[in-house]
C-alpha cells in the first residue's frame, strides 16, 4: 500500500505532527509507504513530491509549518485539473490520499471522492477553528495561546500610559481566536465577524472603564469584525476592498479603524497591534501535537478501511469519522450564548 499526502491552505501549527503520525504509522506494515505531495494540489497535478520515512520525519514533531510546503487553489480551477490528479495518483501507484487541509482543501478532497471517485480521506486543520463536523482543529490552540501572551503584555504597557489598545487577530468569517483570546486574556471588550458591533457603543465601554479609575483597555478584534450599520458608517472610513488571487476579499485594517474612531469618542489615546502571521507560527503547544498525533493515526486507520470520501474529527474526546462532504460551503461560527454571556458579564 502506498498513501499520498498533502498539506493545502494556510499552514498553522501542528501539520508535521500529522504527516509524523502517518509516516510512523504506515511504515509499521512491510512494503507500505508514503508520498508526501509538495505544495498541495499544483504538487499532485505536477507529481512533485518525495517517498516519507522514519528519517524524513525525525525532529518535526514541535516544528512549525509543513515540510511538504503549501498552497491555495485547487485542480478544479482548470480544466484538465482533475484529469492530471487522476494520471497522477495512477503513475506514481497512490493507493489513497490524505488530504490535510481547511475549509476549501476539504471542499475539494469531498467533491474529487464523490464526483470523481478518488480514494482521498481528509484530515481538518486550520488556526480559526471554523471547520464544521469537528469540535476543534489543531492550530487553534496555539494560536489562541500566542494571542493571549501578546494580551498579557499590551496589558502592562497599556496601564503604564493609561491608553487603549486594539489588538487585532486572525478571524475571517469566525471569531473563535477573538473570542477565546480575549476570554483568556481578559479584554474590555471583543469584536467577532458574527455580531456586529456599534461604534457609540464600544466607546461607552471604554469610557466607563477609564471613569471607574481603570487604567488601560484592551479590545480584541477578530479581521472580520464588521460595524453595525454598515461598512462606511457612523463616521468610520474603512480602507477601499482589496482582493487576493482567489478572489477573496483582503481583510487586516479593522484596527486601523476602530482605533481613531475610540480615539476621537473618548479622548484616550488608541494604538493598533496586528498579531497577524505570528500566530501561525512557531511550535505547537502540547495539545496541537497530541491532536494532530491522533488525527494522523486514525487517518491511517480509515485508509486501511477504505473510508474514503471521510475525515477524521473530534467528537468530544473521541476521534471519530464524517463526511467530508458537511464542509461544503458552511462554516462553523462561535457560540453566540457564549459570546453574549461574556459579553453582558464582563464588557461594560
Amino acid at each position: 500500500m502506498r498513501i499520498g499526502v498533502l498539506t493545502g491552505g494556510g499552514d498553522c501549527p501542528g501539520l508535521n505532527a500529522v504527516i509524523r503520525a502517518i509516516v510512523r504509522k504506515t511504515t509499521l506494515d512491510r512494503g507500505a509507504e508514503v508520498f508526501g505531495f509538495y505544495d498541495a494540489w499544483d504538487g499532485v497535478m505536477e507529481q512533485r513530491g518525495v517517498m516519507l520515512d522514519d528519517a524524513s520525519v525525525r525532529g518535526t514533531l514541535p516544528r512549525g509549518g509543513t515540510i511538504l510546503g503549501t498552497r491555495r487553489g485547487s485542480p478544479l480551477e482548470t480544466s484538465d485539473g482533475v484529469d492530471r490528479v487522476k494520471r497522477s495518483l495512477a503513475d506514481l501507484a497512490i493507493d489513497a490520499l490524505v488530504v490535510i487541509g481547511g475549509n476549501g482543501s476539504l471542499t475539494v478532497g469531498s467533491i474529487l471522492s464523490e464526483q470523481h471517485g478518488l480514494p482521498i480521506v481528509g484530515v481538518p486543520k486550520t488556526i480559526d477553528n471554523d471547520v464544521v463536523g469537528t469540535d476543534a482543529t489543531f492550530g487553534f490552540n496555539t494560536a489562541v495561546q500566542i494571542a493571549t501572551d501578546a494580551i498579557d503584555r499590551l496589558h502592562t504597557t497599556a496601564e503604564s500610559h493609561d491608553r487603549v489598545m486594539v489588538i487585532e487577530v486572525m478571524g475571517r468569517d469566525a471569531g473563535w481566536i477573538a473570542l477565546h483570546a480575549g476570554m483568556a486574556g481578559g479584554a474590555t471588550a471583543i469584536l467577532v465577524p458574527e455580531v456586529a458591533f456599534d461604534i457609540n457603543k464600544l466607546s461607552d465601554v471604554v469610557a466607563h472603564r477609564h471613569d471607574r479609575g481603570r487604567y488601560a483597555s484592551v479590545v480584541v478584534v477578530a479581521e472580520g469584525a464588521k460595524p453595525l450599520s454598515g461598512l462606511g458608517s457612523d463616521g468610520l472610513i474603512l480602507p477601499d476592498r482589496q482582493y487576493d488571487l482567489y478572489g477573496r476579499e483582503r481583510l487586516g485594517d479593522i484596527a486601523h479603524v476602530i482605533a481613531p474612531a475610540l480615539s476621537a469618542r473618548t479622548g484616550y489615546d488608541s494604538r493598533v497591534v496586528q498579531l497577524g502571521y505570528v500566530q501561525r507560527g512557531g511550535t505547537p503547544t502540547s495539545y496541537d501535537r497530541v491532536l494532530a498525533t491522533r488525527f494522523g493515526l486514525a487517518a491511517v486507520d480509515a485508509v486501511r478501511d477504505r473510508a474514503f470520501g471521510q475525515m477524521v474529527v473530534l467528537h468530544g474526546d473521541r476521534i471519530e469519522r464524517e463526511s467530508m462532504i458537511v464542509t461544503s460551503g458552511k462554516m462553523r461560527t462561535i457560540d453566540l450564548a457564549l459570546f453574549n454571556d461574556v459579553a453582558n458579564t464582563f464588557f461594560g
